[in-house]
C-alpha cells in the first residue's frame, strides 16, 4: 500500500489542473455552488468560467448562460455523485486557499487543483479495486490493472482531463462491483445495504452506470429461486417461511439503501428542472431503441472498440470466462461471466441510445470507462484460457494483441493531445503509420513537453 501511495504521489505532477470543457464546468458549478452559495443557481459559476476564457464559446454561452429549464434556472446536465465525491477536496482546497493567501471564493487555483488531484486519486482507487476484483474470480491481478491503465482511455481522464466524471465513475463501477463479489456469497441484510448505497452514489456518478444494478440484481434472483427449491424439510415446516422472509428483508434493505441514497440527486433534479427527474432538454436528445448499439462499438467516430481494441480484447475474455475456458475456481464464475457480458451490452445499449452517441471532440469513447473493471476480468480470463490451450499460438496471439492493443491506444492519446489527428473521426491507415512509425521515437519528447509545457497542447492548431 505504500508503494502504491508513493508511485500515486510521484505521478501527481501530470495531473492537468485547469478546466478546458463544459463537461468540467458543470460538474465543478454543483461543488462550489452548493459549499459557498448554498443553492441550485449556476448563473455566477458559468458567467466566471466563461468570462475567464476557460470555456469562452458561442455555444457554451447559448447553452448555459442563455437557456433555461422548465423552473426558469440555467441547465446543469450533470448529476451531483462527482461533486459529492469532490466535497472532501473543495475543503482541502479552502484549507490550502487560506494558509497560501488565494481567494476563498471557490475559483482560485486551489479549489480546481484540489478536484482534479481528487479525480486522480478515484482513479487510482478504481485500479485498485479493479486489482482486486480481477485476483478474487482469477487469479493473476496486477498484470491486467496495469494493461487497462495504459492501454484503455482511464488513464487518459485521471491525468489529462481529469475535470471529467469519468475516473471517478470508474471508482463508483469499480466499488459497485466489489461490493456485490463481496455479497453475493451469503446475501446478507448487511451486505445489501452496503450494495444499495454503492449502486446509488454510481447512478449519482454517471446515470448510464445504473444500468450495471442488473447484473447484481439477476444474480439475487437467481440466488432466492436456488434457495427456495431447496427440498424442503419434513420436521421444519417454518423453514420455507423463514427463507422467504430473509430474501424480502434482504431485497427490500438493498432497495430501500438504493432510494435513500439516491435522494440527493432527485433533489437536485428537483431545484434545478422543477420535477425530480432529468430535463426535458436530455430526454428529447433519447432514443430507447438504441439505434446507434452497433456504431457505438464499431464505428471510426468513436467506436469502442476501434479507439480501444483493448477493451474488444477483454470482451472475447469474459465470453472464455463465461463458457468455462477461463478455468477459474471461483464459484459461479461462469455465471459471473455472463453477467458481465451483459453488463457491458447494457452500457452499449444506453450510450446507443443518445442521440450525440459519438461524443464528438472527446478522447475514444468515454462513455465506456466505467467498464474498466470488467475489461481487465477479461483480459485476466482470456489470458487463463490461452495458457490452458494446448498450442503456443493462442498464447502468442495474445501477448502480440493485447501489445498491439496497449500501444494503439498511448498513439491516439499522443495524437489526441497534439492536435494532430481528427478528433471527430479517426482515420485508421494515418492514426496506425503514426502511432507505429513516427510516435516511437517522439514520445520521449512528448512526454518531457506535456510535463513542462502543457499549455501548448491546447493551443495547438487543428491538422
Amino acid at each position: 500500500a505504500s508503494l502504491l501511495a508513493l508511485l500515486f504521489c510521484l505521478t501527481l505532477p501530470a495531473v492537468t489542473t485547469r478546466f478546458y470543457a463544459a463537461d468540467e464546468v458543470e460538474l465543478f458549478a454543483w461543488a462550489r455552488s452548493t459549499a459557498f452559495d448554498h443553492d441550485a443557481d449556476f448563473e455566477n459559476e458559468y458567467q466566471y468560467f466563461y468570462d475567464s476564457g476557460a470555456v469562452h464559446t458561442t455555444g457554451f454561452r447559448e447553452t448555459f448562460l442563455e437557456r433555461q429549464t422548465e423552473s426558469g434556472r440555467r441547465p446543469n446536465f450533470a448529476p451531483v455523485g462527482t461533486a459529492i465525491l469532490w466535497a472532501p477536496f473543495m475543503a482541502a482546497g479552502h484549507v490550502v486557499a487560506r494558509l497560501s493567501g488565494a481567494s476563498t471564493d471557490g475559483y482560485s487555483h486551489p479549489y480546481i487543483a484540489a478536484v482534479t488531484y481528487g479525480s486522480a486519486l478515484y482513479g487510482f482507487f478504481a485500479l485498485g479495486l479493479t486489482f482486486l476484483i480481477t485476483r478474487r474470480l482469477i487469479g493473476p491481478g496486477w498484470w491486467p490493472t496495469i494493461a487497462v491503465a495504459i492501454g484503455t482511455p482511464v488513464t487518459f481522464y485521471m491525468y489529462v482531463t481529469p475535470g471529467f466524471s469519468h475516473a471517478c465513475s470508474a471508482f463508483a463501477v469499480a466499488l459497485f462491483l466489489y461490493v456485490w463479489l463481496r455479497v453475493r456469497d451469503r446475501w446478507t441484510t448487511a451486505g445489501a445495504l452496503a450494495l444499495g448505497l454503492a449502486g446509488a452514489l454510481m447512478a449519482m456518478v454517471r446515470e448510464q452506470d445504473v444500468f450495471f444494478v442488473a447484473g447484481p440484481a439477476l444474480d439475487f434472483s437467481r440466488y432466492g429461486l436456488g434457495v427456495m427449491r431447496r427440498p424442503r424439510s419434513a420436521i421444519a415446516a417454518s423453514v420455507p417461511r423463514a427463507k422467504w422472509g430473509h430474501l424480502c428483508a434482504t431485497a427490500a434493505t438493498g432497495a430501500a439503501a438504493f432510494a435513500v441514497g439516491y435522494v440527493p440527486q432527485l433533489a437536485a433534479y428537483q431545484a434545478v428542472n422543477g420535477h425530480p427527474s432529468p430535463t426535458e432538454l436530455v430526454s428529447r436528445k433519447m432514443n430507447w431503441l438504441s439505434p446507434h448499439f452497433l456504431a457505438v462499438m464499431f464505428s471510426p467516430e468513436h467506436g469502442l472498440f476501434v479507439w480501444t481494441p483493448l477493451a474488444l480484447i477483454g470482451v472475447i475474455g469474459l465470453v472464455a470466462l463465461d463458457t468455462g475456458r477461463s478455468g477459474s475456481r471461483y464459484r459461479d464464475a461462469s455465471w459471473v461471466g455472463a453477467l458481465a457480458l451483459l453488463m457491458v451490452v447494457l452500457q452499449a445499449y444506453i450510450s446507443g441510445s443518445v442521440e450525440s452517441w459519438t461524443v464528438a471532440g472527446s478522447f475514444g469513447q468515454r462513455r465506456f470507462v466505467g467498464l474498466t473493471p470488467l475489461i481487465a476480468l477479461g483480459l485476466a480470463a482470456g489470458w487463463s484460457a490461452a495458457l490452458r490451450s494446448r498450442t503456443r499460438l493462442w498464447r502468442t496471439v495474445s501477448i502480440v494483441g493485447i501489445g498491439v492493443a496497449i500501444w494503439w491506444q498511448v498513439g491516439l492519446a499522443a495524437q489526441f493531445g497534439m492536435n494532430t489527428m481528427d478528433r471527430q473521426r479517426m482515420s485508421p491507415r494515418d492514426n496506425a503509420r503514426a502511432s507505429f512509425l513516427e510516435l516511437p521515437v517522439q514520445m520521449p519528447t512528448i512526454i518531457w513537453r506535456y510535463l513542462t509545457d502543457r499549455r501548448s497542447f491546447i493551443d495547438q492548431p487543428a491538422p
